[in-house]
């Protein structure tokens, strides 16, 4: 199974797509882990993914759907694999559509997780994020195994200046200019499965897993 996560800021999309991963058999990609990965290796395209960041500059779409064909071929993506966080663009769209065509390792899914803003904005005040790694936490929905300490790295658990209001805000705005056209998108194409997005964790994976008939790894 091949799925692709849509959501705004705040929408829980990373944490459905981890757990949904996990409870059956999939990888999770995550763009903000692989460019993190793609920083620390020696690789050309790594380096060059890492020329941009360090300048604080997009990685050009390219370089993204290069990345991904490396990632897609790994042994962890056999069984099947969850994007979370690409693509964000319809020009982005297209060129992932070309590129798993090629792979003949096409979509089958596209969840669109809705939540209202208040609840983002809810939820937004009380997220923390890993200093080291990128995990995110919540301190009511989702909290560390130890209070201000990443559960996979220990790192330090922090606020993120983009997590205050006003910004949130502004990334709402961004991401219904950007990437809610997405939405319609993958509608056209028969793809779409919207997911109501508030609630508890557990409620939301299985509302996930109900929408795109996924089968447990232990079925």
């Amino acid at each position: 199974m091949r799925v692709i996560f849509l959501g705004q800021p705040g929408s829980g999309k990373g944490t459905q797509a981890r757990r949904l991963a996990a409870e059956y058999g999939l990888a999770h990609i995550s763009t903000g882990d692989m460019l993190r990965a793609a920083g620390k290796a020696e690789t050309p395209l790594g380096q060059e993914a890492k020329r941009y960041m360090n300048r604080g500059a997009l990685v050009p779409d390219e370089v993204m759907i290069a990345i991904i064909r490396e990632r897609l071929q790994e042994k962890d993506c056999a069984r099947g694999f969850i994007l979370d966080g690409f693509p964000r663009t319809q020009p982005q769209a297209d060129a992932l559509a070309k590129l798993l065509r090629s792979l003949g390792k096409p979509v089958d899914h596209v969840v669109n997780l809705e939540v209202s803003v208040e609840e983002l904005l809810c939820r937004m005040r009380g997220r923390l994020t890993c200093q080291s790694c990128g995990a995110i936490y919540h301190l009511t929905f989702d909290p560390p195994g130890v209070e201000g300490r990443c559960d996979r790295c220990r790192g330090r658990l922090i606020h993120r200046a983009d997590d205050e209001e006003g910004t949130v805000r502004e990334r709402l705005a961004v991401y219904s200019q950007s990437t809610q056209p997405l939405v319609e998108y993958y509608q056209a194409r028969g793809l779409l499965r919207t997911v109501n997005g508030t609630g508890s964790i557990a409620d939301i994976v299985k509302r996930v897993a109900e929408a795109i008939g996924a089968e447990s790894e232990e079925a």
